[in-house]
């Protein structure tokens, strides 16, 4: 009977953690897709899953002498039906939380996230010191270090599921369906035999079930718009594609975002023909993106090839299928990262156009720093030009408008003699080491190029007024926009706050406050692990955010990347376990570990930057989680291995992830970069290194 219930107790702990890590990997890519790919909305939907599951950890307190497998098979079952709720209640909730077509805040963002994941996080955070509990009831000296390397195993397993089957296979729901029945068929064993016919439970394993049968079919309607309809949906690897519909209009959204759309003649007109306008000879043309009529355009100069570069081949099929681009002769589809691209071809060109959303994201600044402008030129004929555009004006700049185009205009200068800014809907940059002439119309004219825009409104919208008082108000010191110091970023996520007269700071000085306080309650094992949790997932934040500054397409990765670092805890915890008995060497040595982890990573990125494979930030992640991960069971040896003991580690645990995610996210790498992030992580690491190195009392406590 022992072996019987250790057995089944670990299942369901391991179905726990597969169906947990699919289910907040799903809810991540959810939110990313509601919040047009927003990196911040990932690390705040971490920071509230990782609170919350603290909480939920510290409320396991008050299982008591209650806990049972019986009741530990009804929190199961209840997990099982809250995740396909979950995911339902983020769509529709949404419309009813924020007009529809509206940008969303700071503070109403980390609100909806919180709210949204309340319900299961605080669940899922009490499973697992509960089911210590109820083991260590049935069980005679179980080990609390178990219930930790048993959950990693699921967490692995669910991760692994997710990256390699899941998301390539199955739509969200159909994923959390087939993630989920593990469970289910685990909480059913769980329950005592006499019980399994009982009416309630009968009625749980019923309604968890329904749930997951009602997720199967609210899939697509659970996405209609809210105007038109729904032509097209497909989860592809890079995001969510949608076609909306609006009487003979389609739109192409990625995210959210709207990318294509069939009837934008204006600025497909202006991508085109401002920066062609100036070339004698138009050959050889880059499109990195596209735009919605921008082929028809292209069509017209009839160049001998025109490379179109798409990462996505879902995108460039939808493109056509709806006929939101048109085929032309010399056109020739490129599947690959714009910038990738560029690092390997050899291939020169008259004109590279980028066509690319706001730089407000890590994913699209990469088209709008220094690296990419120097690989741009150096395909780029003598006397070939560049073009790229942000969002306009009317007649005035704000701060954060005026700092961003001084910051593009700077950084552009560094790489091309002569930089026209042209106003208007989009502010247009034409790049080029030859001088640039303002007078498109009278340009096109001479080329014999009809246009409809550009001829009839061009001399109306765009005057020499309005150029020379746009160009008035760059800053000649404004800095420099880099990969690793995206201060394009900065200005983006100060003008998020600006937009809605807000602030990070009263959030911030709260968690400081909150922190501060928890410090003084816990003990130096506990803070040991607060800081193990902070560098974890501060580490994976900074690998998240590396990934999407260099190769851009975390929507895809995000799974193989969480996977990865709970793939380093368990052979972490497994040799913590086996050295458990030498503590405090233990947590020196392992601190020693993590601060030359961060030091080596700092420098890779400061001297290699783009050049480094994907894999070396994988193999970084793995290597800080695996130091990460032998910290555990030594902090919870050190701390007696008793049930409160467990309670209280796994609470500082997770409460440090929150830390971590937070402070790295939202204080550190939007205005330092993610250098002095990583400096700053390895900061906290040097203070437990202190702690433990000039404490005395570390001590196992009964």
């Amino acid at each position: 009977m022992k072996n019987t219930n250790d057995r089944l107790i670990s299942l369901v702990v391991i179905t726990t953690g597969i169906s947990s890590v699919v289910t907040q990997l799903l809810v991540i890519r959810e939110f990313l897709s509601q919040f047009n790919g927003n990196e911040f909305v990932v690390a705040l939907i971490l920071f509230n899953w990782l609170l919350l599951g603290g909480i939920g950890t510290m409320l396991a307190k008050m299982a008591g002498k209650g806990a049972s497998t019986g009741r530990l098979s009804g929190l199961s079952l209840l997990l099982v039906a809250l995740s396909p709720l979950e995911l339902f209640a983020i769509r529709e909730l949404r419309a009813i939380f924020f007009l529809h077509g509206t940008s969303v805040g700071f503070y109403p963002t980390l609100s909806y996230t919180l709210l949204t994941i309340v319900p299961y996080c605080l669940v899922l955070g009490f499973a697992l010191p509960y089911s210590l509990t109820v083991a260590e009831k049935l069980i005679p000296n179980y080990p609390g270090t178990r219930i930790y390397i048993t959950d990693n195993i699921g967490d692995v397993t669910g991760g692994a599921l997710f990256s390699f089957i899941l998301v390539i296979f199955l739509k969200p729901f159909q994923a959390i369906f087939f993630a989920n029945l593990p469970l289910l068929i685990a909480a059913f064993l769980l329950m005592p035999r006499p019980k399994r016919q009982h009416a309630v439970f009968m009625t749980a394993i019923a309604a968890s079930l329904a749930a997951l049968i009602f997720g199967l079919f609210i899939e697509r309607p659970s996405l209609a718009p809210r105007e038109g309809k729904l032509a097209y949906y497909e989860e592809s690897r890079y995001g969510r594609i949608e076609v909306h519909q609006a009487h003979e209009q389609y739109t192409l959204f990625l995210d959210g975002v709207p990318l294509f759309s069939s009837q934008n003649l204006t600025l497909a007109e202006e991508t085109v023909h401002y920066p062609l306008s100036q070339l004698d000879t138009v050959d050889e043309i880059l499109i990195i993106s596209a735009e919605g009529g921008i082929m028809k355009e292209i069509g017209k100069y009839q160049p001998k090839r025109v490379d179109y570069v798409e990462i996505d081949p879902r995108i460039t099929e939808v493109q056509f299928r709806f006929d939101l681009l048109k085929k032309i002769p010399a056109l020739n589809i490129i599947h690959q990262d714009g910038r990738a691209f560029l690092k390997k071809t050899e291939k020169t060109y008259n004109a590279i156009l980028s066509n690319l959303p706001e730089p407000d994201t890590f994913k699209l600044n990469r088209f709008y720093t220094d690296r990419f402008y120097e690989l741009a030129k150096k395909h780029l004929a003598p006397d070939g030009i560049l073009l790229f555009s942000v969002d306009g004006i009317d007649n005035y700049l704000s701060d954060a408008q005026r700092q961003k185009i001084s910051s593009l205009y700077q950084t552009a200068k560094n790489q091309f003699k002569h930089i026209l800014m042209l106003p208007g809907e989009r502010i247009f940059f034409l790049c080029r080491d030859k001088p640039l002439n303002p007078n498109i119309p009278k340009l096109l004219a001479k080329k014999g190029i009809k246009t409809t825009y550009i001829k009839g409104y061009f001399y109306g919208n765009i005057t020499k007024t309005r150029i020379e008082r746009l160009s008035q108000e760059v800053m000649t010191d404004a800095p420099v926009n880099r990969d690793y110091a995206p201060n394009m970023i900065r200005i983006m996520f100060s003008e998020w706050f600006t937009q809605y007269a807000s602030s990070p700071a009263l959030f911030i000085a709260l968690v400081i406050v909150l922190c501060g306080i928890y410090f003084i309650i816990i003990t130096r094992e506990e803070f040991v692990l607060f800081s193990t949790g902070c560098l974890t997932m501060g580490s994976e934040t900074l690998v998240i955010f590396a990934f999407q500054i260099f190769f851009g397409y975390i929507y895809y990765q995000i799974g193989l990347i969480v996977t990865v670092f709970l793939a380093g805890l368990l052979p972490g915890a497994f040799f913590g376990e086996r050295l458990r008995k030498r503590g405090r060497q233990v947590l020196i040595f392992t601190d020693a570990i993590l601060i030359a982890l961060m030091l080596f990573f700092i420098a890779s990125i400061y001297l290699f930057g783009d050049r480094l494979p994907q894999g070396s930030f994988l193999v970084f992640g793995f290597a800080v989680a695996i130091a990460c991960g032998c910290q555990f069971p030594v902090a919870l040896y050190l701390r007696g291995s008793g049930q409160s003991a467990a309670i209280q580690s796994f609470s500082a645990d997770l409460i440090g992830a929150a830390a971590g995610t937070l402070i790295s996210s939202v204080l550190l790498i939007p205005y330092v970069g993610i250098l002095w992030t990583a400096l700053a992580l390895a900061g906290i690491k040097i203070a437990s290194l202190i702690l433990i190195r000039t404490g005395h009392d570390i001590h196992i406590q009964t």
